[in-house]
């Protein structure tokens, strides 16, 4: 059922919009004689393949309700981050459209945060638990992530599927409860993205391949994922008590993780014996 369209707030928007994006943004030169800040008209209707009249019309709080098909195009046309399009489609009386997927690119920001991190393990992960970015402590610590192919770099697939092959022990209390949350949290990101064919050909492998899997995701629990308390056995240095404290990066939908040890702590002095050791014999074990 179709809510109530806001012409006046839908032609205050796509006119913001409008003006914020930079003609060299798509290509387009400056040129000296442009009167207007961001693109002119024609150019948001050239790039949605809408008529100029039609586009004018929606500017002015004149416009009928636009399609689902206009509403897409024109959050492409004008660069519309996921929330800016989701309340483009709001405006417009009609539920936003389905997100394709969890965005793989890091944030040069973020990327620096992890070097800053040096004697602090950090990795950044997407939507479907995917290991994106990483600091050289975070190698250090769980895996040496370059040189794992990349379907073995998903933090879901090594604790399900990739357990029995490195050794690792996976029978504590703290490991079935971030199976538990984490499988929850697989269901939500399915929900965000019921399109992606990533995630759902993930579902259906780790489906596949754990029972242990199969039984925590026919429980239907849904929960974005936080934070918890992880020991980690690495094989030289020995048990590592961790807090591991996750930040969004709401916009992308990605999460940055850091683990962090009490200071004063054999746990602390372990990671600062761990930055010296770097990624020698990388295997380590959660528990």
């Amino acid at each position: 059922m179709l809510g109530v369209m806001d012409r006046r707030e839908l032609a205050d928007f796509l006119r913001s919009r409008r003006e914020r994006v930079r003609p060299s943004d798509i290509g387009l030169p400056v040129g000296r004689r442009r009167r207007t800040p961001g693109l002119r008209r024609e150019e948001v209707a050239a790039l949605a393949t809408i008529s100029v009249d039609y586009y004018t019309r929606l500017e002015q709080a004149r416009g009928p309700r636009p399609s689902r098909q206009v509403l897409g195009a024109l959050g492409r046309a004008l660069r519309l981050s996921d929330d800016e399009r989701a309340y483009l489609f709001r405006l417009a009386g009609e539920q936003p459209e389905p997100l394709n997927g969890p965005p793989s690119t890091v944030r040069h920001g973020v990327l620096h945060l992890l070097e800053r991190l040096d004697d602090t393990p950090a990795m950044v992960i997407d939507a479907k638990h995917e290991v994106i970015a990483w600091n050289r402590l975070a190698a250090a610590l769980i895996a040496d992530f370059g040189s794992l192919p990349p379907r073995d770099r998903n933090i879901l697939r090594r604790r399900f599927l990739l357990c029995d092959k490195d050794g690792s022990r996976f029978g504590s209390e703290e490991s079935d409860q971030f199976a538990r949350e984490a499988v929850a949290d697989l269901r939500a990101a399915a929900a965000r993205y019921p399109d992606d064919p990533a995630i759902r050909a993930l579902i259906d492998e780790l489906l596949a391949g754990s029972e242990e899997f199969a039984g925590l995701w026919a429980e239907r629990e849904v929960r974005v994922q936080r934070g918890l308390c992880k020991t980690i056995i690495h094989p030289v240095i020995g048990p590592i008590v961790l807090q591991c404290e996750t930040l969004l990066v709401p916009d992308l939908d990605q999460r940055v993780v850091i683990y962090s040890a009490e200071p004063g702590t054999p746990s602390h002095d372990a990671l600062r014996l761990l930055k010296v050791i770097g990624t020698q014999d990388m295997r380590s074990e959660t528990v």
